[in-house]
């Protein structure tokens, strides 16, 4: 039932202060059916003194925040005002019986063209905290993203105490060049992509980058004040440390699922990932402003943007503003680049809350289990080329050594009308085609295989899966994201995985859930999740240089017995390919 309808205008307004929403607007907060429109344009904007012209939602660079309660439906229409191809995917959202909505590119959808648009319809099932929404065709998403805002119930809490303000941090990766350019480049050339100018914060650069001084978050505070932070992971191939100076935070959140606090003086998010976090301030003006600073965390062998985007933390002052003036700066101090050990010890402290009303239900048995190794490969250079990727081949990635090859069609539709001949198979191999010592010296050999290749899951199967980083072309850690599911981490370690070993210390009594996990650079995590989702669900690392390069594969979950088990039938403006 649509019981309120919500202007484009209305929908891309600052309405954040998460609870303000229903105090402002309360026909708006007691309505069930969100109403946005997107329209996809572009327009200049100008970073590190260079303008230039990016895509963008509603010419706001971040996009617009979508606001919703734990319950809602939302319809979102896109309208595709630009020449290149559009889809927009709703990370984080479980998108029950609702995969045509999804959006990634020729998995559950064609793109919408030039002048068309398509409703996203879908309703928010047990969940509530950050996610955001992107682009999810070739690199569209560097510009093209905004924040998912979920909040409670209506009378419904937080699992704390509410906080002053709630304030969305989104970080993002900046390139002066057209990044279409420079991943359609590499793809030509078969060698690494141009990395990034800058990092950013909320779409700004920050102090530490050349002409961004102007160009730069500031976070104003109130002494005495609980602060949450809602931070998000927007950019294209870089894990983030973050911090503020002289300040911790308490995670309570991760990808829009509670977890039991902790503190820490240093967050790591890898793309893909939302954490919500408290900030304690001060009990008193402190006559200093702090510095909040975020950098990569990298452990592969190729090029990437090591710089810093800093914003900065002030303390609003009682009286007026002279006393501001001379204040000294505080600098965070953050982890080395490839801090594997810290990074390690950080991703152990996630559990979830496990609490009669947030239970963790972890699959204890498993129906199909499977061992997917992951990382960097190499394909053939194409005769009478020239090409820049190792040894003279070109750069490539794999999933059980499988580079996958998107269709020029839906996968979602051609299954659902039993059509897949000559779009897709469904032999994805379960474990590795050709083992070796995964993590110990690379074999001689490092060429892919190609192909469009799917795993076929009944109906409520409880998967296992192990994600096994390798050596070939380097050890990475890989963030690998999952649609349509959340998935609990039981396990993870260094090395390769030993199945006769490594099981016996698996948590499966709280281990956190999440829609994104890194693979811990040379070594493994284990992973459960229940497929009770039917439809074609896509998996990939959410490093795009990656995904380009093949690192990416699909389910698909037939449907139940039920009625309410199987996928329904496509909404009449699906766009066509």
């Amino acid at each position: 039932m649509r019981c309120c309808r919500v202007s484009s205008a209305a929908a891309t307004a600052p309405l954040l202060l998460g609870i303000l929403v229903s105090s402002l607007l309360p026909e708006f907060a007691s309505c069930t059916t969100r109403h946005y429109t997107f329209n996809i344009v572009q327009h200049n904007v100008t970073r590190l003194c260079t303008t230039k012209s990016i895509i963008s939602v509603n010419g706001k660079f971040p996009g617009p925040r979508l606001v919703a309660r734990e319950g809602d439906q939302v319809l979102v229409k896109v309208v595709n005002n630009v020449t290149n191809n559009v889809t927009i995917h709703w990370h984080g959202v479980r998108q029950l019986r609702s995969g045509w909505a999804d959006g990634p590119a020729y998995v559950t959808q064609c793109p919408i063209q030039t002048g068309q648009s398509y409703t996203y319809n879908f309703t928010i099932t047990g969940q509530r905290g950050t996610l955001f929404w992107h682009a999810h065709i070739s690199w569209l998403r560097a510009t093209l993203y905004g924040p998912i805002i979920i909040l409670p119930r209506r009378n419904e809490s937080y699992p704390f105490r509410k906080p002053y303000k709630e304030v969305p941090i989104i970080f993002g990766e900046w390139w002066n060049a057209d990044p279409e350019a420079v991943i359609n480049q590499a793809l030509q050339t078969g060698g690494g992509p141009n990395v990034s100018d800058a990092y950013t914060i909320n779409g700004l650069p920050g102090p530490l980058y050349n002409c961004s001084s102007e160009d730069t978050f500031k976070l104003k505070v109130k002494p005495g004040k609980t602060y949450m932070l809602r931070l998000i992971n927007a950019a294209l191939n870089d894990e983030l440390f973050f911090s503020i100076a002289n300040h911790t935070v308490t995670i309570v959140e991760a990808d829009a699922v509670y977890v039991k606090p902790f503190v820490t003086s240093v967050v790591l998010i890898t793309p893909g990932q939302t954490t919500n976090v408290l900030l304690k301030t001060k009990p008193h003006y402190p006559n200093a402003t702090f510095l909040m600073a975020a950098r990569p965390y990298s452990t592969g062998q190729g090029t990437f943007d090591n710089s810093t985007v800093a914003g900065f933390l002030e303390y609003e002052h009682p009286s007026d503003n002279s006393f501001n003036k001379n204040k000294t700066i505080v600098k965070p101090s953050l982890p080395p680049i490839n801090a594997t050990g810290i990074v390690a010890n950080f991703t152990k402290m996630f559990r979830s809350l496990n609490n009669p009303k947030y239970t963790a239900n972890v699959p204890q048995t498993v129906d199909k289990q499977f061992f997917f190794t992951v990382g960097l490969g190499s394909s053939p250079c194409p005769q009478n080329a020239t090409c820049q990727g190792p040894n003279g081949t070109k750069f490539a990635a794999s999933v059980n050594n499988v580079s996958f090859a998107l269709p020029t069609t839906a996968m979602l539709q051609a299954y659902f009308s039993k059509n897949s001949y000559g779009i897709y198979t469904t032999d994805f191999p379960s474990n590795p085609p050709n083992p070796f010592n995964y993590t110990g010296s690379p074999p001689n050999n490092t060429h892919v295989s190609n192909g469009t290749r799917l795993v076929v899951l009944p109906f409520n199967t409880s998967v296992e899966l192990v994600l096994q980083d390798t050596s070939i072309l380097g050890a990475e850690s890989h963030p690998l994201h999952l649609h349509g599911f959340n998935f609990f981490i039981v396990g993870e370690g260094f090395g390769n995985y030993d199945p006769s070993k490594d099981p016996a210390n698996f948590n499966l009594v709280d281990p956190v859930e999440r829609n994104t996990v890194g693979i811990p650079s040379g070594g493994w995590v284990a992973i459960r999740f229940l497929a009770d989702n039917p439809g074609v669900w896509f998996m990939h690392c959410h490093f795009d240089v990656h995904t380009s390069w093949g690192l990416r594969m699909a389910w698909i979950v037939l449907d139940g017995q039920l009625p309410s088990q199987k996928l329904p039938p496509p909404p009449s403006d699906l766009p066509k390919c």
